[in-house]
């Protein structure tokens, strides 16, 4: 079986240790090349003494670890591309390397620039060096167990029509890695009255999924067209979000389901994971520390207008300053959202109702609140959380999913990603006050999802902050 998490505290573990002998060997070309015979240090042991230098052997290792992770490099553990692994070493060396020279040897006493180049230069030498070639061995070592079944990734095709049992004949043909990265352990009944009588492995139940997930350590969930049609193959997908096991289909199914003509992410050049969003690892990473950040900031700097505001609540109308109600987030995960309430506290006694622009359950500070949007802010308390993210697509109570779902069942899709405080359909569509505007609204997410990226997450905040500048919350 497939252990990720010694896998990557493998590779952890190897890449301080190499940064550190980087490190250290660089302490040392310093020493003889530059400090001595500069400053009063007559051995290298004394000035290894020197906090700076001893320290620097802590700290920089830490940095580097730091840029390692935010490169994405320990998401995926398995199945490495060498290339990435290649570019994602060098890019994090050089990076690395230009950071160490600002922060520690900028100020170094060199007598000119040609021995300042040569420095920096070996100082990236070590790093990339080091790094890559414990990376490679070990990646290299990963692929001949996996290749010999040593490693093996239990996997359930969710299925049992003739296509889903000929596929499973076409993966038990692969030799090597291929093969060991989707080992079918047994099939899941779609059709309980439908069972053909010449399988050769277990039938499961879905309502045994998420029992066998755990028991026999599923890895990966691969689907198959439903006798159907296409909407029955969405609702099954969204069955399978809360399972957290990724969802693998083939490159014709996504291209149903997309209506995108290239395909990006190639699982074993067979099948195509659609339970993560089109996005980098790197992106992925930085995303979630920049939400970390700017939520945590941001919870700190608005605690004053959070007081304020919260007096203004209380006179204006009875009832509790904050708002909570459960919404579905990544991967169907259920969480509570926190606002500041802007409508009487009845409002839903009838059941759940979208509001609209002249609702007359609306409070007076509230109407401003929602003008301005104001009333979204507690919800970084959400981002830190890790609930949802400052940009992704709005999240919905399930009351109104299903119905949704009914329509345009494909919004499973969105569940590959935390839903925002903002997003693309916020921005272009504002709020929807019923469901054929939320699937308007959806349009916009779809698109994001194929696009995510910095640079568009960065546009999408400066959309949001015109519209809260001009009052266009409502």
């Amino acid at each position: 079986m497939a252990n990720e998490t010694r896998q990557r505290s493998i590779y952890v573990a190897s890449d301080w240790v190499a940064t550190s002998l980087a490190w250290f060997a660089f302490t040392v070309i310093r020493f003889f090349n530059v400090v001595q015979g500069v400053q009063s240090y007559p051995t290298f042991w004394d000035f290894l003494s020197v906090q700076p230098v001893w320290m620097g052997q802590i700290f920089f290792p830490i940095l580097m670890m730091g840029l390692y992770y935010l490169s994405g490099y320990y998401n995926k553990v398995f199945f490495k591309s060498r290339v990435e692994e290649l570019t994602s070493t060098l890019a994090t060396a050089i990076t690395g390397t230009i950071l160490i020279y600002f922060l520690a040897i900028v100020d170094d006493p060199i007598p000119d620039k040609a021995s300042n180049y040569e420095l920096l230069l070996m100082l990236f030498l070590l790093l990339f060096g080091f790094v890559y070639l414990t990376r490679l061995a070990i990646t290299q070592n990963t692929r001949k167990r996996i290749g010999k079944g040593l490693i093996e990734f239990n996997s359930l095709i969710i299925g049992t029509s003739h296509s889903a049992r000929k596929l499973r004949r076409k993966l038990g043909a692969l030799h090597g890695p291929r093969a060991a990265a989707c080992h079918v352990v047994g099939y899941v009944a779609t059709d309980p009255d439908n069972q053909p009588t010449d399988i050769d492995l277990p039938v499961y139940t879905l309502d045994e999924l998420p029992e066998i997930t755990r028991s026999l350590n599923i890895r990966n969930l691969i689907v198959t067209p439903h006798r159907e049609g296409m909407q029955q193959t969405l609702n099954l997908i969204n069955r399978l979000f809360p399972l957290e096991r990724p969802i693998l289909i083939s490159p014709t199914l996504f291209q149903l389901i997309t209506s995108k003509p290239k395909i990006h992410d190639l699982n074993g050049e067979l099948l195509i994971d659609i339970s993560h969003a089109n996005m980098s690892e790197s992106t992925r990473n930085l995303k979630r520390a920049g939400d970390i950040v700017v939520s945590a900031l941001a919870l700190i700097v608005l605690s004053p207008l959070f007081l304020a505001l919260a007096i203004a609540i209380k006179r204006d109308s009875k009832g509790p300053v904050f708002y909570s109600q459960e919404r579905v987030g990544l991967r169907k995960k259920p969480f509570r959202i926190h606002k500041f309430r802007t409508m009487k506290t009845d409002a839903e006694a009838n059941g759940p109702t979208l509001s609209s622009a002249n609702d007359r359950r609306i409070t007076k500070v509230g109407r401003v609140l929602r003008k301005y949007r104001i009333d979204e802010l507690p919800q970084f308390w959400n981002v830190l959380k890790g609930d949802m993210s400052i940009i992704g697509p709005r999240p919905e109570r399930d009351f109104y999913i299903r119905q949704i779902m009914k329509q345009a069942p494909y919004y499973t899709l969105i569940h590959q990603v935390r839903p925002g405080i903002t997003s693309l359909g916020m921005v272009k569509h504002g709020y929807a006050s019923n469901v054929d505007e939320m699937i308007e609204r959806l349009q916009y997410d779809l698109v994001y999802l194929e696009n995510i990226s910095l640079t568009v997450d960065l546009k999408i905040i400066l959309y949001t902050i015109s519209t809260v500048l001009n009052g266009r919350g409502v």
